[in-house]
């Protein structure tokens, strides 16, 4: 039989968002692979998308709806009809007893889909609920540029072919933007330069000229004596900051506060590394600077990010082609987000997602008596998961959807077997550029999953707001993407391919900004009660950085190694004792885990790296070592404010 093309969009928590090609032999899937006509991904996907159809196909996928009476309990088989009654009949008890906030809904960031706006329309038709507020990754970014910019808004990635150089800041494409590795290439192969600024080494060092190893949560140090470089050369936008900009002379008498060698000795970046970076700002522009979202998870990290904004306005790369500090797009901005529903009731109550075990743990009047959780693994990702694990034990009943039998699905009492992007139908916008893509479905639903739409479609025929929520998905996304249409593209032409949304490829050419003024807005204060402070009873700063082959807990027990590895420097392993493969205990104040040590040459002696995302049932609990802490400026979670301690695991048997 002829293979069938389907051409689809990856819709898992990227930034790359790759238009993708899905082949389908019998019915099966047997091949995912990029679109060679997507205009940005042009044909290009990462391993994980390769890997995906295992994860379809996978033997530990859940396929049948689960119940159970009591944690503990074993999990049996249930028809739909019986978990949607079961589901709707605790809610009903519960909001009537307590009021509908004794629920909580967790909706994770695993697929964004515009049919997922519809997921949180269903609980404020049921009267609104407790959610969470603040972000596990990006809101920190957002936050502070928004303050500099009145609206955060990055360059297309095409227009980083205009660029002269570029300075990925805590970015790593060659793992989590794969579509950014053939523009840099080309800047590199007409005599540009890039640059990686990351306190650990990535992939991505191989892409560029030069890596900078900076102390981690210091960069605003290291962007504020490169501003002092390009003022000592005269080589300052006098034009920007007088007519465009506001805060100017304030920031000026930040930047006199501090020498060029206090700044490099706290940033621990030599001045040979600063002079060639304010070099490419001076004599290569225009120079993009790409913000990685690992900058976020600090505490103070806005202070960093308004740094690197003001050196980029400084330095005369804002409104212009090939500059920028771009950092991230909105991905629901092109849907009608009146759909959100959120107007339908008075503010209901939020808990805070940076520290949502003790929000849950203490939230009263009503307490949580029920979770029902989407698109996430929050007993896994989310900071200080001794906390998040007795929260998630405390309601008396817990729903979640999804895929495989994870943390987070262990403490449930109901799964809702959830589709993939290969089985559905629905539209998908990118925090990482302009273009929004189709979601077309390639294969049937495996077993009996459906998608969220047509498990929140079916539960809402249990309410008396059945007929404002059941309609076909084809209405409702004709709906949602009204935005869309508007700017000329039909979803009959949007199934066929890529469309680019109307949006510039350089924000602020016109020298616009949305604050009050109209003008950007330097950073006035800058106050840090510790930027890159360690405490010596935990002299390494644990980095949790993206993986290569997965995203975030996207994974299944079988793709654990028994243990996490753990990455030190060589010379401090040797200092203490230790040799390539010993078993480590690896404490913080929050909590301890087992790991497997790998050393590292030239690795900064001050962190120790590992990948996130592994299961804490499969011993990789990685998050039972982070604070529960939020950032000043976003509602971020600053992961990176964690310190720890290696001790050898010898020493405890």
């Amino acid at each position: 039989m002829k293979d069938v093309e389907i051409i689809t969009t990856c819709t898992r928590d990227c930034a790359n968002t790759c238009g993708l090609v899905a082949t389908v032999r019998d019915g099966r899937l047997v091949k995912l692979a990029g679109d060679p006509g997507h205009p940005l991904t042009r044909g290009v996907a990462c391993v994980k998308a390769a890997r995906y159809i295992r994860r379809v196909y996978n033997p530990e996928r859940v396929t049948t709806p689960l119940i159970r009476a009591h944690r503990g309990d074993s999990w049996r088989r249930a028809s739909w009809d019986e978990v949607l009654n079961t589901v709707a009949s605790r809610m009903k008890s519960i909001a009537a007893e307590s009021g509908s906030e004794a629920i909580l809904y967790y909706q994770g960031n695993g697929e964004r889909t515009a049919l997922k706006l519809l997921n949180r329309y269903f609980f404020n038709l049921f009267g609104g609920v407790t959610t969470p507020v603040g972000s596990l990754c990006g809101g920190t970014g957002q936050g502070a540029q928004n303050l500099d910019f009145g609206e955060r808004v990055s360059h297309d990635p095409l227009d980083h072919h205009n660029s002269r150089t570029m300075i990925l800041w805590g970015r790593n494409p060659a793992s989590t933007n794969i579509s950014l590795v053939p523009i840099i290439r080309a800047i590199r192969k007409r005599g540009g330069v890039a640059v990686l600024i990351d306190p650990a080494p990535s992939k991505s060092v191989a892409l560029v000229d030069r890596h900078i190893a900076i102390r981690p949560g210091t960069d605003a140090y290291l962007a504020m004596g490169l501003a002092k470089l390009v003022l000592r050369a005269g080589a300052e936008d006098r034009t920007f900051m007088t007519f465009h900009a506001e805060g100017a002379a304030e920031y000026l008498r930040i930047l006199e506060g501090f020498t060029l060698e206090e700044l490099s000795a706290r940033c621990d970046v030599s001045l040979e590394d600063m002079h060639f970076l304010a070099g490419m700002l001076i004599q290569g522009k225009p120079t993009s600077m790409l913000l990685g979202w690992g900058m976020h998870r600090h505490e103070e990290a806005h202070f960093s990010i308004r740094a690197i904004d003001a050196l980029g306005a400084l330095s005369g790369n804002i409104g212009v082609p090939g500059g920028g500090v771009s950092q991230g797009f909105e991905e629901y901005g092109p849907y009608d987000q009146s759909f959100w529903g959120d107007g339908l009731n008075p503010p209901r109550r939020t808990l805070l997602l940076p520290r949502i075990g003790e929000e849950i743990l203490n939230a009263r009047d009503p307490e949580i008596r029920m979770i029902f959780v989407t698109a996430a693994n929050p007993v896994c990702m989310a900071p200080n998961t001794a906390k998040t694990v007795a929260a998630f034990r405390k309601p008396e009943f817990v729903v979640y959807s999804g895929h495989f039998m994870d943390d987070t699905a262990d403490l449930a009492h109901v799964f809702l077997p959830a589709t993939t992007f290969l089985e559905e139908e629905d539209v998908m916008a990118s925090y990482g550029h302009n273009y929004v893509g189709p979601v077309n479905p390639a294969i049937p639903p495996v077993g009996q999953c459906r998608s969220e739409f047509r498990m929140f479609h079916d539960l809402a025929g249990r309410f008396p707001f059945a007929r404002q929520f059941q309609r076909d998905e084809r209405e409702w996304l004709r709906d949602l993407c009204a935005p869309i249409r508007e700017q000329g593209c039909e979803l009959e032409t949007l199934r066929s391919g890529a469309f680019r949304l109307d949006a510039p490829m350089v924000p602020y050419a016109d020298k616009r900004f949305g604050t009050p003024s109209g003008k950007f807005r330097f950073m006035t204060e800058f106050s840090p009660r510790g930027l890159g402070v360690n405490d010596p009873d935990y002299p390494y700063r644990l980095l949790t950085i993206a993986p290569h082959g997965f995203i975030c807990s996207e994974r299944t027990m079988a793709d654990h190694e028994p243990l996490p590895v753990v990455i030190l420097a060589t010379t401090e392993a040797e200092r203490m004792g230790m040799r390539e493969g010993a078993l480590v205990r690896v404490e913080s104040p929050t909590g301890a885990i087992r790991a497997r040590l790998k050393v590292r040459d030239g690795q900064r002696t001050d962190i120790l790296v590992a990948e996130r995302g592994g299961w804490a049932k499969a011993g990789h609990a990685l998050n039972r070592l982070t604070k529960d802490m939020a950032s000043v400026i976003g509602l971020g979670t600053p992961y990176y404010e964690t310190s720890v301690r290696v001790l050898s695991f010898m020493k405890f048997l």
